[in-house]
């Protein structure tokens, strides 16, 4: 099972990005400023919702490990 990136690095690529966000936004914003495929990995297998915040998503995230 290959490294799940860790919720900092996450955040770093998801810096700038206006919440509230849907996943389609969040994913997007990740591919654009160059995340690595196992951040876009983690980022495409969380839920399908609004994320209010930065601490939404890094939960959704978390929750997957």
């Amino acid at each position: 099972m290959a490294n799940r990136p860790n919720p900092i690095e996450l955040q770093k690529h998801l810096s700038g990005i206006d919440y509230p966000a849907g996943k389609d936004a969040i994913v997007k914003k990740a591919e654009d400023s160059g995340a690595p495929d196992d951040v876009l990995e983690a980022l495409r297998g969380i839920p399908d919702r609004e994320y209010e915040g930065p601490s939404g998503v890094s939960s959704a995230f978390s929750d997957q490990a």
